[in-house]
């Protein structure tokens, strides 16, 4: 084999196996909420999230993923079960469709997204205020667990003016319906607000920030290192908030916008 074949033939398998890695969280997050969710339906439930991050995996593959981590569905004996202690998530109506916003404070969103690495993939968890644009809370860490979501709440909650008490809304995402991220926002007296039916338009604001990160700061493309695409997010994140003007604002910055409400 060729030292050009050698190299190419590495990277090859480097980028399989991060995206396999992917696969195998986006499969434990899953199983947390469904844990007996056969392997098809499975794949089914993943396919926006494997489509989002370019992730293309077969069904045969997938199985045998799921057979190497022991993730396959063990038969149940057949016998009555009289007692179920595995109890649901919480979950809430739209109330963001029927608010009109009139000034910062009043609502914000929140969302999860991916971000590529050669060493592995990344998840971004934001929270952006309706009304001046501005993301308020940001993280960037390796676990698709509550932690990084947490964490972004809890920068928002830090600058949030003890007298206000924003709407917030995010899809039904396990981390956004775990007890402990409902529990938090409740404790600050913030309504909860969950997409129903057409997540992605439910939530489109932020979707639309998660896509201007991507699309206009480069968040979408591949990496080289983790550190490396932890800051280049922040940078994104900054000069979003400080530097980049919204039509939807009349062409002012978020910022500056926000700051008006303190």
């Amino acid at each position: 084999m060729s030292r050009q074949n050698y190299y190419a033939a590495r990277r090859l398998r480097q980028h399989r196996e991060v995206d396999e890695a992917l696969i195998l969280e986006l499969v434990k997050r899953e199983r947390r909420l469904q844990p007996r969710l056969g392997g098809r339906k499975l794949l089914r439930v993943l396919q926006p999230d494997l489509r989002e991050t370019g992730v293309e995996v077969g069904r045969d593959r997938f199985f045998e993923l799921l057979a190497e981590n022991d993730l396959l569905v063990v038969p149940k004996p057949a016998r009555a079960r009289t007692t179920n202690s595995r109890h649901s998530l919480p979950v809430f109506h739209n109330l963001l469709a029927q608010r009109v916003l009139k000034a910062p404070h009043e609502a914000v969103v929140s969302d999860l997204t991916y971000i590529r690495t050669e060493e592995g993939f990344l998840y971004a968890a934001l929270i952006t205020d309706a009304y001046s644009r501005k993301i308020v809370g940001a993280h960037i860490g390796d676990s698709l667990e509550a932690e990084g979501c947490l964490r972004a709440l809890d920068q928002a909650l830090s600058d949030l003016p003890t007298d206000k008490h924003p709407l917030h809304h995010s899809d039904r995402g396990c981390q956004y319906c775990c007890h402990e991220y409902v529990q938090r926002l409740q404790a600050r007296d913030l309504p909860i607000s969950m997409t129903e039916i057409m997540h992605c338009y439910e939530n489109a604001l932020a979707e639309r920030v998660n896509g201007i990160l991507k699309q206009e700061y480069e968040m979408d493309r591949t990496f080289r290192t983790k550190a490396q695409a932890v800051e280049a997010f922040k940078q994104a994140v900054w000069l979003y908030n400080h530097r980049r003007p919204h039509l939807s604002l009349n062409y002012r910055i978020p910022a500056d916008v926000h700051a008006e409400a303190a």
